[in-house]
């Protein structure tokens, strides 16, 4: 009788074992990747912009759907949110909340950031609707350090720009909504630049800058127009109709209300109305059906559970004949277990010591090179700027090979400190890739054709092998991407010389838009032993002493090419052998939006300008920073007036007219960008350039969102100098001219 009964407690217990071994099977299993439901987030997207409300939502539900049938909880928790953000869009708040409450409970269970980033947005909204402005800006902080995906971004943008506006903080709203006006977003492009002409029009309307506020309505009204946004078009024409008859433009009013009330009684009727409120309340509804069908069937489960308590009570007697036996055996375990505990927490807090000093450690050698690279610049500006005065004033041929020597270690001394910031910039996490459409073979060969006179110098020829096969246009960071060309092929000419320096580009994969593109850059220069290579992408680390010796350099190229593919998921990697060259290879992958064919020039022709009788400003407060440059301005016949600081030069482009305006970043008293957006308020037509020694924490959108036209670092050579000048004087007038 015993041996039976125990054959049955050993089939009892073997039931749940078995239950949770498969159950662990099934749950161990990878979920499906949210990009199985992203096409559905794109075509709700799509729908929302076009104010096709109703199909947003049936889009967004199928998502739902899907992501809950394939346990795909990180995808569920987007589809709610974005569920979320569509109610709001109708004023359905009630229901907004209630799709964030149940994300909030899934996030619970989670670790998500972008989700988490996502939640504390769309609370910051519903703050801001209620009129607590100041708790929605710190949620909106908070969002933005949990979340750093571009279009996300744009939008936080947008809506911390209205609640400035709601706050009266115009200037913080115009910055943030000149960015969206340029944005490179990938997905909402035009509607973000539609929403941020619309923003702005309200704006101006508000502080009755009649003319502007129009100028903006109507860049709104043509976006929206272009892309059939029916909600911005509306809105557009409303605005217009206002600021239209503020200005006494009673004609053009008229056909702007005109236009609305065509528009309302072709699409924004009462059916359409009535067609999104039944949508969004049948799906609303659905979900709360399914949910209560989900409690329901975890009551019955639990029932069942409460009709096996006689089960249970069995294999807790068994349970406690075992844990009976093994109490001394666990006892002990645990006596070891707490000694070993107690000196792995020791040990621990020895490790977070010096882990927050090394931390601290870093950030204060980045704060150190960021501070030194920048002050550097200021002084090395007069070492080059005078070098070349001298050099153009027809010195003594025994000066001009000393004037020649002190401008080569200038330029050298420029390139190390660009390289140090570069690096300081890669490791403070300053960096990162943009999203833009570029012309990979322009990229390359206009890379080539700035090493061409190096590669001349060395005897080296230059050949670049590019597959046909990839797509003209591309979407990546071109500049990042010349970066790196300029450093492999820079390095592959010093080394080689009278050899040849190959670049090669193969297509190795396209699947849509989603295109993988084959990089190398090969010569037969000296080569790199086996035991240097460990090494060599590591700072300041060349070949040898003997190399560095003969061929110069800081041995910082190949560290700033492995930190920036870093930053496109990306790895460098090598081969070579002495005395036969070396052969440096990457994968990159990039989107394609190859649907677009022209014939790109290659060359690039600096034009020749007459710069004769012009008149501009320089904003400097270094006495030599202005000498030098007001001088290199003399040298073209062109005149200047001095600002010392920001303050002098708000007030000199009120009293004068100037050609261009040469404006310093870093200053006391208020800073370049700060003078700018003084400037632009009763200027826009003066071209501003920015001359910086730009710094770790510079943003070149910053300066551009403040309203420079363009940017030249100090110290700048003076061709490219000149050439700004001219391109940002005598270009837009042409371009003027012709609009």
């Amino acid at each position: 009788m015993r041996i039976l009964f125990l054959n049955k407690v050993f089939k009892i217990l073997l039931v749940p074992i078995v239950i949770l071994a498969t159950t662990t099977a099934v749950f161990s299993q990878d979920p499906i990747s949210k990009k199985d439901i992203q096409p559905y987030f794109d075509q709700a997207r799509k729908f929302k912009n076009q104010d096709k409300i109703d199909l947003a939502l049936e889009t967004l539900n199928t998502a739902a759907n899907e992501a809950e049938k394939r346990e795909d909880i990180k995808g569920l928790i987007d589809s709610l949110h974005e569920l979320a953000l569509l109610y709001l869009r109708i004023d359905k708040e009630g229901d907004t909340e209630f799709y964030w409450d149940r994300a909030s409970v899934l996030l619970k269970d989670i670790s998500y950031p972008y989700g988490d980033g996502m939640h504390k947005y769309i609370e910051a909204i519903l703050l801001h609707r209620s009129n607590r402005n100041f708790q929605s800006l710190f949620m909106l902080n908070e969002a933005k350090q949990l979340n750093n995906d571009r279009n996300f971004y744009n939008n936080l943008l947008l809506t911390e720009a209205k609640v400035y506006l709601s706050l009266e903080k115009y200037d913080s709203a115009t910055k943030n909504l000149n960015s969206l006006i340029v944005n490179t977003d990938v997905y909402e492009k035009e509607y973000l630049t539609s929403q941020a002409y619309l923003t702005l029009a309200e704006l101006n309307l508000g502080l009755e800058n009649y003319a502007e506020a129009a100028k903006n309505g109507e860049n709104a009204l043509a976006v929206a127009e272009d892309n059939g946004f029916l909600e911005d078009f509306k809105d557009a024409n409303i605005l217009l109709t206002t600021v239209y008859e503020k200005l006494g433009l009673y004609q053009k009013s008229l056909s702007n209300s005109q236009n609305l009330v065509q528009l309302k009684d072709s699409i924004f009727n009462i059916e359409k109305s009535k067609i999104e409120a039944k949508t969004a309340d049948k799906i609303r509804d659905n979900y709360k059906t399914e949910e209560i069908a989900r409690q329901e069937q975890k009551i019955e489960e639990l029932t069942e559970s409460q009709n096996r308590s006689e089960l249970t009570a069995i294999l807790t007697s068994a349970f406690l004949i075992i844990i009976s036996l093994l109490a001394v055996t666990l006892y002990r375990n645990n006596q070891i277990k707490l000694k070993t505990n107690d000196l792995l927490q020791t040990k621990n807090k020895e490790l977070q010591i010096a882990r927050d000093g090394a931390v601290q450690a870093m950030e204060a050698k980045t704060n150190f090179l960021s501070t030194v690279s920048h002050e550097l610049r200021t002084p090395l500006y007069a070492v080059t700027g005078l070098t070349h005065l001298l050099l153009e004033e027809n010195p003594e041929e025994h000066q001009k090979e000393h004037l020649k020597a002190l401008k080569f270690s200038g330029d050298y001394l420029l390139n190390f400190i660009n390289d140090i910031l570069h690096i300081n910039k890669i490791d403070a996490n300053k960096l990162e890739p943009l999203n833009m459409e570029l012309n990979l073979k322009k990229v390359i060969n206009e890379v080539i054709n700035s090493l061409g006179q190096s590669a001349k110098s060395n005897n080296t020829t230059l050949i670049l092998e590019y597959d046909q096969d990839i797509p003209s246009h591309l979407l990546s960071d071109p500049l990042k991407l010349s970066q790196i060309f300029m450093n492999l092929i820079g390095n592959a000419i010093k080394f080689t010389k009278g050899g040849e320096v190959k670049v090669i580009s193969k297509l190795l994969n396209k699947n849509q838009d989603e295109v993988t593109i084959y990089f190398e850059v090969k010569d037969n220069g000296i080569g790199i032993s086996k035991e240097k290579q460990k090494s060599i992408f590591e700072g300041f680390e060349q070949g040898s002493i003997q190399i560095n010796r003969e061929y110069g350099g800081t041995g910082l190229g190949l560290t700033i090419v492995k930190s920036l593919l870093g930053l496109f998921n990306s790895q460098i990697e090598l081969e070579s052998n002495l005395g036969q060259g070396s052969s440096f290879f990457f994968e990159i992958k990039m989107k394609s939006i190859d649907d677009l064919t022209e014939d790109v020039s290659f060359e690039i022709t600096p034009k020749d300008y007459d710069f004769k009788g012009l008149h501009l400003l320089i904003v400097e407060d270094n006495k030599i920073n202005q000498v030098i440059t007001k001088k290199m301005l003399t040298k073209r016949d062109m005149t200047s007036d001095i600002a010392n600081n920001g303050h002098e030069a708000v007030d000199l482009a009120k009293e004068n007219v100037y050609d261009a305006i040469l404006m310093d970043i870093h200053m006391p008293g208020i800073s370049g960008e700060e003078a700018t957006i003084e400037i632009r308020k009763f200027n826009q037509e003066t071209p501003i350039i920015a001359l910086t020694a730009i710094s770790l924490d510079d943003s070149l959108e910053s300066f551009y969102a403040a309203g420079c036209n363009d940017v030249v670092t100090k110290p700048f050579k003076p061709d490219i100098f000149y050439q700004k000048i001219g391109e940002n004087i005598f270009d837009k007038k042409a371009k003027n001219s012709l609009t």
